[in-house]
């Protein structure tokens, strides 16, 4: 399948490291164009964090779990928006343009939600974000793509995907210095600004896309770039081979109508790339990445860690875990293959889901008991607890599940939380009222309050599976999809077959967030990790049957490639003509 192109190997990560002194002005494009991942990744992980203390300032959004979906997913509906605008800004305007208008929706949507005096404000400016967010999604590692050398593409545009995660890591950070200040989640969101200026600033002073260049006629700025990117031996090549490329499409289009869906999905090699394109980036989401993203925290407390400040902490770790995977993922990419990548990062988030399937399951079985004398105590029992026809069989997580209005006030205190002598917070408790004042009330007696899960023994092996799971997906399944997508359309098609496939990864992203509190509601954790499971295995699948091989392919080669590919099911062996 390689066709004969020299192979990528280990050399290609030392190649991309040893750029900082051979030639940084590659370096400059893409981590100039990659700070658009970290605004993705920004926004992704500061929610997560946030949503915890917006429920604690207003509290329609904390009794009502489809306003804290809407709060998430609005901001994806505002990037499947501007993922599909995108394609078409990106093909007529340019990659660099795209990028700058990304910039600055993110600025005024930040702005938006660090001043919103209510819910609906706040969504507001969550739809501006996103919308920035989905344009650059699919903008930055285009740009990285066709802006990097042959040899080290994939480290680069592996590069976008490691500042997405360094983004998540970022914003834990933030969440983690901002729980103590006065306003907490609205610096949270609006130092989310930062970086959008920052880009914008790096990015006026670079140079467009120099394939997009060609395109448009503007050869001789085009091969002024190349020329600064490439190395004098190479460039006069790269130069020829890429006016080769660019005067047959115009070629074709001249003789063709305008491009439209039903034309693209005529040509074969279109229509297999965004078979392999739009499927990674629908399975990326499906797997259930952003549902730990968005809802780490959250999933933390279900696992019996009762504290926000707590929460957050773990939820620092797992972030910091994607970070490092990614690294792996510029180191391995251009080394093992994109394939192979994919393959061993499903397998293992089977794996993965398996242990936090098996340990919220666990953890729902085996909570604490209800107590009547330790209810008693207090003064503001649980209506519904009051009323059971058989309260005697009550323990926690019916407590909780009874009503948005009712809290668990455990046996143990806060010493004891984060120790491995868990055994006092799982005696009998009290089910009470869930508001403030009898939070407090818990408080004073040094017991630890819950509302959204209940104390578990098991709860550090949930933190385990999350951090497997984290491990075994950020270096495959977490950046692959956007190098595939990056490199696998005809120049022709590049900027809408990256907005098509950018919003199917904005759609399932909306699906998933918006559904898994609901779902975790409605059939429990465990019950939503399995649905995750058998999904993965049906990504396993589909990577072996429908996506190919675009390690070590100059962009050009790619195109051949898909009109002569078969599938072939042998994916770990090479072939000269099958992918």
């Amino acid at each position: 399948m390689e066709g004969g192109v020299p192979e990528a190997d280990i050399s290609a990560f030392r190649e991309c490291l040893s750029l900082s002194w051979k030639n940084p002005y590659v370096l400059r494009l893409a981590f100039s164009a990659g700070i658009g991942g970290l605004l993705f990744g920004y926004d992704t992980g500061v929610i997560s964090g946030a949503l915890l203390y917006i429920r604690d300032d207003f509290k329609d959004v904390d009794r009502k779990t489809w306003l804290q979906e809407a709060i998430v997913s609005t901001a994806l509906a505002g990037a499947i928006i501007g993922a599909a605008v995108g394609g078409w800004i990106n093909d007529r305007f340019g990659r660099k343009k795209a990028i700058l208008i990304a910039d600055t929706l993110f600025f005024m949507g930040s702005a938006i939600m660090a001043s919103a005096m209510n819910p609906s404000i706040l969504i507001v400016g969550r739809v501006f974000v996103g919308l920035g967010v989905g344009m650059a999604s699919m903008a930055s590692p285009l740009y990285i793509s066709e802006a990097s050398p042959t040899r080290v593409r994939g480290a680069l545009v592996s590069l976008n995907g490691f500042l997405i995660t360094g983004g998540q890591f970022l914003s834990y950070l933030i969440n983690l210095a901002f729980t103590k200040a006065p306003g907490t989640w609205r610096w949270m969101l609006g130092v989310a600004a930062v970086p959008a200026l920052l880009q914008f600033a790096l990015m006026i002073m670079l140079p467009e896309s120099p394939r997009w260049l060609f395109r448009k006629g503007r050869e001789e700025e085009a091969k002024a770039i190349l020329k600064r990117i490439y190395p004098p031996q190479e460039a006069e090549a790269e130069i020829n081979t890429l006016k080769e490329s660019v005067e047959l499409e115009i070629k074709e289009a001249e003789s063709s109508d305008k491009v439209s869906i039903i034309k693209m999905l005529k040509t074969k090699t279109v229509r297999r790339g965004l078979y392999a394109g739009m499927g990674l980036q629908i399975f990326q989401q499906f797997v259930g990445i952003n549902t730990v993203m968005y809802y780490s925290p959250a999933i933390i407390q279900l696992a019996g860690f009762a504290s926000n400040r707590t929460a957050l902490l773990l939820s620092l770790v797992t972030s910091g875990l994607n970070a490092f995977g990614s690294i792996l993922s510029i180191y391995f990419i251009d080394k093992t293959g994109r394939k192979k990548l994919l393959l061993f990062s499903l397998f293992g988030v089977v794996l993965s889901l398996v242990v936090l399937t098996v340990v919220f399951h666990q953890s729902s079985t085996h909570s604490p008991l209800i107590s009547a004398v330790e209810t008693s105590r207090f003064n503001n029992t649980c209506p519904d607890y009051s009323a059971a026809m058989n309260p005697g069989g009550w323990d926690c997580m019916k407590c909780l599940k009874a009503s948005p209005d009712c809290g668990f006030c455990a046996y143990g205190d806060n010493k004891v939380n984060l120790s491995y002598q868990l055994n006092p917070l799982l005696l009998p408790g009290a089910c009470l009222i869930s508001n403030d004042m009898t939070k407090d009330e818990c408080h004073k007696e040094h017991r630890l309050w819950y509302t959204r899960g209940c104390p578990s023994k098991f709860g550090w092996l949930a933190i385990i599976g999350l951090a497997l799971y984290i491990i075994f997906f950020s270096p495959g399944m977490g950046t692959v999809p956007w190098v595939v997508n990056s490199e696998i359309y005809p120049l022709r098609y590049r900027g809408i077959c990256g907005g098509m496939a950018s919003t199917s990864n904005w759609v399932s992203n909306l699906i998933v967030a918006q559904s898994f509190l609901s779902l975790t509601q409605a059939i429990g954790v465990s019950w939503t990790f399995m649905i995750f499971i058998f999904i993965t295995v049906a990504a396993i699948v589909f990577v072996i049957v429908f996506v190919p091989e675009t390690k070590g392919l100059p962009m050009e080669e790619v195109e051949n490639m898909l009109e002569r590919r078969s599938l072939n099911f042998k994916f770990w062996q090479r072939s000269s003509d099958s992918g």
